[in-house]
């Protein structure tokens, strides 16, 4: 079935040169669950539940996301990812705000410098679609901000001053938001630092706004290599023909894409749809880079899920899959103590594992 088809069906008064304009659906993105806004449900009570969760943790999803799921069906996993859940508000396991300690290494406001050689930029606060699992939610509620000289120029004065540091990372929110203008300038300015070798994006774009990836964007991102392209497909049904396309261009520019997924209850913990969300990277030739924990951030019980059942499924999937198809399953530990890998062994019997539960728990 073709993009068109697929995605002006629920939209059919928009016109197709709008809806594969970026601007239109970042203007466009739907920031509210109210009713008569967009319809998920018949019961008004729901409504007003998720009303109060944006209270505490804005909504935004983009129309080309949006038609991607079923509204009709609150287990969706697309809809999980975006769709406020009242249990951000109702159910804490003792979730924090900044679990990964975050601001306790930040010299600059907006740079976290955590590991010797590398660094990362917040570039903005923004993103086209607020995904429920984030381990930045904290930064929603503020006033936006973003990539002005004025907020990012202490944060290239810190790099220069630090000659160990050989590779930069913006992230955000998602820096991919700014203009082409804005982000050429960030990277000239880094790139002019001596000492910086590789630049690296972080963005969820490809995913949620396939239509920012462009012949001109990328042609502009090419001029800065050594670059890197990270993003973060969940589900198997978010690589769209669009998504493809998107990742196509990246690397056509030379510019390798490698993806960061989380695991996420009732989105992608089974190995089935694990199986096929890596078979499907593999290909549209993105490289499957890390499977991630889900961190304890405050407002994210509900999506994490057991640390041994995740421990299966990587089991199962080194069982069956081709190594290029893996990703390394890791745990970012609390407190700014950097990623801890979670290795499956074969060996481990149940009665090992579960002798061994009290040091991840302790650790983990």
């Amino acid at each position: 079935m073709g993009d068109h088809h697929l995605f002006l069906k629920p939209w059919g008064g928009i016109r197709a040169e709008d809806w594969y304009d970026w601007k239109w659906q970042f203007k466009n993105s739907l920031r509210t669950v109210a009713p008569g806004a967009v319809e998920i449900d018949g019961s008004p009570w729901l409504h007003k539940e998720l009303l109060s969760v944006t209270e505490t943790y804005p909504f935004r999803v983009t129309p080309y996301y949006l038609a991607l799921m079923d509204l009709s069906d609150q287990t969706d996993p697309l809809r999980r990812q975006c769709f406020p859940d009242p249990q951000e508000i109702h159910f804490s396991l003792g979730g924090v705000d900044d679990p990964l300690g975050e601001q306790c290494d930040m010299p600059v406001p907006g740079l976290i410098h955590r590991y010797a050689d590398r660094c990362l930029i917040m570039a903005t606060n923004v993103c086209a679609m607020y995904c429920r699992h984030c381990n930045r939610k904290r930064l929603w509620g503020r006033g936006p901000f973003a990539g002005t000289q004025a907020y990012l120029q202490p944060m290239f004065d810190y790099i220069r001053g630090k000659k160990e540091i050989r590779e930069v990372i913006l992230s955000g929110g998602d820096p991919l938001t700014l203009s082409d203008r804005s982000l050429a300038w960030m990277l000239a300015s880094l790139r002019s630092i001596p000492q910086v070798e590789v630049l690296r994006i972080g963005s969820r774009i490809p995913v949620v706004m396939p239509m920012r990836i462009t012949p001109t964007f990328c042609k502009m991102l090419r001029k800065y290599r050594p670059l890197w392209f990270n993003t973060q497909f969940n589900h198997p049904r978010e690589i769209t023909p669009a998504a493809a396309r998107a990742c196509e261009m990246l690397l056509e520019a030379g510019i390798p894409v490698s993806n960061q997924s989380v695991l996420l209850r009732g989105v992608n913990d089974s190995y089935g749809v694990m199986q096929e969300l890596l078979y499907s990277l593999q290909r549209i030739s993105v490289r499957p880079y890390y499977l991630f924990q889900c961190d304890p951030v405050r407002g994210t019980d509900h999506f994490r899920v057991d640390l041994w059942k995740g421990l299966e499924i990587m089991e199962k999937l080194w069982r069956n899959i081709s190594g290029l198809c893996m990703p390394r399953y890791v745990v970012d530990l609390p407190g700014g103590k950097g990623k801890a890998p979670l290795q499956s062994f074969s060996f481990l019997s149940a009665n090992n594992m579960n002798s061994s539960e009290h040091f991840f728990d302790k650790n983990c």
